[in-house]
């Protein structure tokens, strides 16, 4: 039995078997619309989400599955002061597979630790956020056809962007790729990323505060909020959360074939002017993270479909 807690849980042979399986299934769905018959997913997320818990749900649904779970802590059995452990050994009773997501960084660790069915971490309060990172490199992939010798602008939000963190350490095992890393000074990447995973592993990066100096050499943008949640001062919140604003003056700078990617849910960091771009690429992302849970479910689960 195995979980996913970091997308480096897979090597990159697996990692690959993964958006291969998530490629076949954009292109033939129906091969796969039975795969999980039988099979049930518990969705157990301790804090609001709208993509990532329905995209669990669909790619259970879209494989013949069934869900449940709740969406809040607020209508758990947290509120009477359940543990984590306890609420997945009684879950376990229930389902075949589980999606956590907590706002504590390691609940999903501490779950898997105690479950009799895999744990899938789908984010830990500003530390991982492995299937988004799994949909970025999928749809990466898709679009620009590698993961080698690209260069990626990271912006806003990198202190406590859990997307950003996984992203960074996931792109770091790929050759040729650079990093440009886009935030004002109080929202920069944490110690560890920049020494233990960015010079560690010896990939070219810069820092910039600038969004305009950097967007003419990139061959990716990953724009990220300014996440209110993670902010213990409302005045810091409301000081960053117009820092960076993408909008069509902005994109002319830009190369003819960049991509925007965007985790979502957006705010102000990119204007809806921008969406008709044809190198906005966020709601195609979307699509993308679908196929590749369903993969992973199939892949956790080991199911095999001929």
């Amino acid at each position: 039995m195995r979980h996913l807690m970091s997308p480096l849980d897979f090597n990159l042979d697996e990692l690959d078997q993964v958006l291969d399986l998530a490629n076949d299934i954009e292109k033939n769905p129906e091969k796969y619309a039975h795969a999980c018959d039988g099979k049930i997913m518990a969705t157990l997320f301790y804090e609001p989400s709208t993509r990532t818990r329905l995209s669990f749900e669909s790619a259970m649904l879209r494989l013949g599955g069934k869900v449940l779970g709740f969406s809040s802590a607020d209508s758990s059995s947290a509120s009477k002061g359940e543990s984590v452990a306890d609420t997945i050994r009684v879950v376990s009773c229930y389902a075949d597979i589980c999606a956590m997501r907590h706002p504590k960084e390691g609940a999903p660790l501490v779950a898997s630790m105690a479950s009799e069915i895999p744990v899938i971490n789908a984010g830990d309060g500003g530390h991982q956020h492995p299937t988004q990172t799994l949909t970025d490199l999928l749809t990466i992939r898709s679009m620009k056809g590698c993961l080698d010798n690209i260069t990626i602008g990271l912006c806003g939000d990198l202190k406590f962007g859990r997307t950003v963190h996984s992203l960074i350490e996931a792109l770091v095992r790929y050759k040729g790729v650079k990093f440009v890393l886009i935030s004002p000074e109080e929202l920069k990447v944490p110690d560890y990323i920049r020494e233990d995973v960015l010079k560690a592993s010896g990939h070219e990066f810069i820092e910039v505060e600038r969004l305009e100096d950097a967007l003419p050499d990139l061959d990716l943008l990953y724009m990220t909020r300014v996440q209110k949640e993670r902010f213990f001062n409302e005045e810091d919140y409301v000081r960053m959360k117009d820092f960076y604003i993408l909008d069509k003056e902005k994109m002319k700078l830009a190369k003819p074939d960049m991509l925007v990617l965007h985790p979502l849910p957006r705010v102000n960091e990119i204007s809806t002017e921008v969406d008709k771009d044809p190198r906005a690429a966020y709601f195609k992302q979307v699509k993308y993270g679908v196929y590749v849970r369903m993969a992973l479910i199939l892949t956790l689960l080991e199911v095999e479909v001929c």
